[in-house]
């Protein structure tokens, strides 16, 4: 039985991914909305159309956040036990924000160029920041890829070691040398 704590826990983990997802969704159909009236208007329709994209590209990585605490906080009713099962999760969960980040960049990039060069600092700054968390992403799976090994290898002599012990209980006995 979950303690009071582990309920309210819950109970603000689902709203707040509630609140996300609408948020979401929000921000969706305020980019597509927007892009749609400047393509009825004919009133600067690529320069509305990235700022959907933009805007797309932003809910989806809020989305992606709403559903990490979904998976995570809601769905399992237990913590990852195994590293490779929390290296893969955060892995995604990077990925995603990632790529958002890229996207983001991307469309920036697009924007600015068309109006004054000096302004691509930001949006290159930005592509910056996605290469250094995919490089950290790989330095992570790199260093969290030996551990597993390790664990798995000391697991496995372990896991024999107590099948030899029960095989052979006098062998194991402190009595013996």
């Amino acid at each position: 039985m979950p303690s009071l704590f582990d309920t309210v826990a819950r109970i603000a983990f689902g709203f707040a991914a509630l609140v996300l997802i609408v948020l979401a969704i929000l921000t969706m159909a305020y980019g597509v909305g927007a892009a749609a009236g400047a393509l009825l208007r004919w009133d600067d329709v690529g320069g509305a159309v990235l700022n959907a994209v933009g805007y797309v590209v932003i809910s989806i990585a809020v989305f992606e956040v709403a559903k990490y605490i979904i998976e995570e906080e809601l769905v399992r009713e237990r913590e990852m036990r195994i590293a490779s099962e929390a290296r893969r999760s955060l892995t995604k969960f990077i990925s995603t924000i990632a790529i958002a980040v890229f996207l983001e960049g991307l469309v920036i990039v697009f924007r600015v160029s068309h109006e004054q060069l000096s302004d691509l600092v930001y949006p290159s700054l930005l592509l910056v920041t996605g290469v250094v968390m995919v490089l950290g992403l790989g330095l992570f799976q790199r260093l969290s890829a030996d551990v597993e090994r390790r664990v798995d290898s000391d697991d496995r002599r372990n896991e024999r070691m107590e099948e030899e012990r029960q095989a052979d209980p006098e062998a194991s006995s402190p009595g013996r040398t």
